[in-house]
């Protein structure tokens, strides 16, 4: 052994520690890097930007229920029926999404009160698929709708997709009229709908049940549309304004009713169902 190995083996070297890969997150609009931490405890807003991150359900519920709330059992369907198959079998697709989120498909729904006021809040996960609406959704849908009715409160959906699933084909568009048909029953009932429009919600989610609320509201700087923007662009032939499809364009023209900040989501909500409450009973 050389004498400089004798040297280095004899320095009390320390234990290079480990940095936790996720103590970072980079903003997807401004790039600035972030803690973790403090990103999360602004309801994954960013504090330079102010971009609304992400989020899904349970983060939904914590943020929009008071204490005590119950996450409602999903419906079973069907899975596969059309035997899909791309680059992957959709059973794996399904799977491979199961083992990466807490709840078995897209939507789930939840009973509890906001500000006070009885709700069913149906959250949908963008992390799951795209948040993309197949069977499994539009069956979520109605039985939040059915419990609403049960319960006799409002339903409110906060929406996140990129429209339907094609490994379900039909089926899947199928659930477009299906959670129409539910909206109506709602409104018979004399029972609010609010949909809460976060980034993205686009396809066939947004051309059903996503625009079908009493109250429109929208977080800052959504995506929402049916078609893409390069799909309409190469269509018509003409360049698409400044924020197309965004949540403040669509206030502008009249498709929503108001943008809200995450941070003050609750508290606008409360207020809306106490509003809808009291005009029931006048």
């Amino acid at each position: 052994m050389s004498w400089i190995d004798r040297v280095r083996n004899s320095l009390p070297f320390t234990t290079k520690r480990d940095t936790p890969d996720n103590l970072w997150v980079k903003c997807p609009s401004c790039k600035e890097m972030l803690f973790t931490k403090e990103y999360e405890d602004n309801l994954s807003v960013c504090p330079r930007c102010e971009h609304h991150g992400r989020i899904g359900a349970d983060a939904r519920f914590a943020q929009l229920l008071d204490a005590g709330f119950e996450i409602l059992p999903s419906p079973k369907v069907k899975e596969d029926p059309l035997k899909f198959r791309d680059s992957k079998k959709y059973p794996d697709r399904l799977k491979a999404a199961r083992l990466a989120n807490p709840h078995p498909d897209a939507l789930t729904n939840a009973l509890g009160k906001i500000g006070g006021h009885k709700a069913v809040l149906g959250v949908q996960d963008f992390a799951f698929m795209g948040g993309a609406m197949g069977m499994a959704v539009g069956a979520a849908f109605v039985a939040g709708v059915d419990r609403a009715l049960k319960e006799k409160c409002a339903y409110v959906i906060c929406t996140a997709a990129g429209g339907a699933r094609m490994q379900e084909g039909i089926l899947s568009l199928m659930q477009m009229p299906k959670t129409t048909v539910a909206v109506s029953r709602l409104n018979r009932a004399g029972l609010p709908y609010i949909v809460v429009l976060t980034d993205p919600t686009t396809g066939g989610v947004t051309a059903s049940y996503a625009m079908l609320g009493d109250v429109q509201i929208a977080e800052p700087g959504c995506l929402i549309g049916f078609a893409g923007q390069r799909v309409i662009q190469d269509t018509i032939r003409e360049k698409l304004p400044e924020g197309f499809q965004r949540a403040e364009y669509l206030l502008e023209h009249g498709m929503i009713d108001m943008v809200v900040h995450r941070r003050d989501l609750k508290a606008r909500l409360a207020t809306v169902l106490d509003y809808l409450g009291a005009a029931k009973a006048a």
